[in-house]
């Protein structure tokens, strides 16, 4: 939030009588909760994808070290004049 954004909100809140300042104070804080929420689920998702099978499956694979290469070979043989 910019400087003056913030300095304007917060001049505006302090004119507030005390039962709008306690409605500002809990809709920060359903604000907050509910932006938490969502960055925590993002999270999952990625580590879901990170226990799924078919992550590292071509570690072994001593052809695919340098995998820029492999598919350059690729390439070419598949679509060489």
């Amino acid at each position: 939030m910019a400087g003056t954004v913030k300095t304007e909100v917060l001049d505006q809140f302090d004119t507030l009588p005390p039962k709008a300042k306690k409605e500002v104070a809990d809709f920060i804080a359903f604000l907050r909760s509910r932006y938490k929420a969502e960055t925590i689920s993002k999270k999952e998702k990625v580590l879901k994808l990170k226990n799924e099978a078919f992550v590292g499956m071509w570690k072994e694979r001593k052809d695919m070290q340098d995998s820029a290469l492999w598919v350059r070979k690729a390439r070419k043989g598949e679509w060489a004049d």
